[in-house]
């Protein structure tokens, strides 16, 4: 069996809750407070259900954490997909929409 995954020590329990209330990222919240409570010696079982996480996910969250730092613990943005159009391409289209609105007053 697989031992515990170390979670990082350089942020104790009452600072991660400090950080925890001060996020305007729930998500980050939820997970900030569950990672105080593993350091506060609570059950990993205990603490994902404050963060409403399966032990297996809270772990996943402890290996970011331990890499980023409480940064870490916020959802990825997608960049989203590149545009299909080059910046020229770009600029005749605004240009044809443009003098296509002119000649209709």
């Amino acid at each position: 069996m697989p031992g515990t995954v170390k979670i990082r020590t350089d942020y104790s329990a009452i600072e991660l809750q400090r950080l925890a209330a001060g996020s305007k990222d729930a998500r980050q919240s939820r997970r900030l407070l569950s990672l105080a409570g593993v350091l506060d010696g609570m059950a990993r079982a205990e603490a994902a259900r404050i963060g409403a996480l399966d032990r297996q996910t809270l772990r996943d969250w402890v290996h970011r954490s331990n890499a980023h730092g409480p940064d870490g613990l916020k959802d990825l943005r997608s960049k989203g997909h590149p545009p299909r159009l080059a910046p020229e391409q770009l600029d005749a289209l605004a240009e044809m929409a443009s003098s296509a609105g002119e000649g209709s007053t």
